[in-house]
């Protein structure tokens, strides 16, 4: 049980970290503040991949003005939280 909920508070935290990114990216705030920078390096390693995927698809390209790559994320993530949850 107690697994579970280490599983559960991690990714919660993940969840979290995306939406501060999303909403930071839509305000003035410079990269080079400290909690856009500790963001970053929680969610950029999992958005960017996504973000290079999307790029090459049909929904994807340097034309688009949303990133759909957050709502991608909490997709996959919840996949792999249920997946880790089966198994244990």
């Amino acid at each position: 049980m107690l697994i579970r909920q280490v599983i559960d508070w991690f990714f919660q935290i993940l969840y979290i970290c995306i939406i501060i990114n999303a909403v930071l990216s839509w305000l003035p705030v410079s990269r080079d503040n400290p909690l856009a920078k500790l963001v970053g390096l929680v969610v950029e390693p999992i958005l960017n991949p996504i973000r290079k995927l999307l790029a090459r698809s049909p929904l994807g390209g340097t034309g688009m003005p949303v990133d759909f790559s957050p709502i991608i994320a909490f997709f996959l993530l919840n996949v792999i939280r249920n997946i880790l949850h089966s198994i244990l």
